[in-house]
């Protein structure tokens, strides 16, 4: 089995990794606002020939050995008669308890990349 290579890095000096925005605290079984994307400080060029295909949201719980994908998202707009999508999104999520959101974004020359935002439940 080969090994999936998934980079990171710090969404403000990386064009490619994602950032996840969510309320620090949460309050268990209610719906409360997560936006993921890229580009919040440095833009990716979202050209034909460079472009990111889509962005996957998991949630894992703590305690939890896996993740569960929350929202997939694709990006199909790449310069189809000049327009260009904007790889950002928001979802509306309830969880029961603390844990991890881990946004994954795809880059059709660069690969995956991976973010990852901590949630604690009050």
């Amino acid at each position: 089995m080969s090994e999936l290579l998934i980079q990171t890095a710090d969404w403000r000096k990386e064009k490619h990794a994602p950032t996840i925005e969510l309320p620090e605290v949460i309050i268990a079984g209610e719906p409360f606002k997560v936006a993921f994307g890229l580009g919040k400080e440095i833009s990716h060029p979202n050209t034909l020939e460079h472009h990111i295909t889509c962005i996957t949201l998991y949630f894992q719980p703590v305690g939890n050995k896996f993740p569960y994908k929350v929202a997939h998202v694709e990006f199909s707009a790449h310069g189809e008669v000049d327009t260009f999508t904007n790889p950002w999104a928001k979802v509306m999520v309830k969880v029961k308890g603390s844990g991890k959101f881990i946004a994954q974004s795809h880059c059709n020359i660069h690969g995956l990349w991976e973010a990852t935002a901590e949630v604690k439940t009050a």
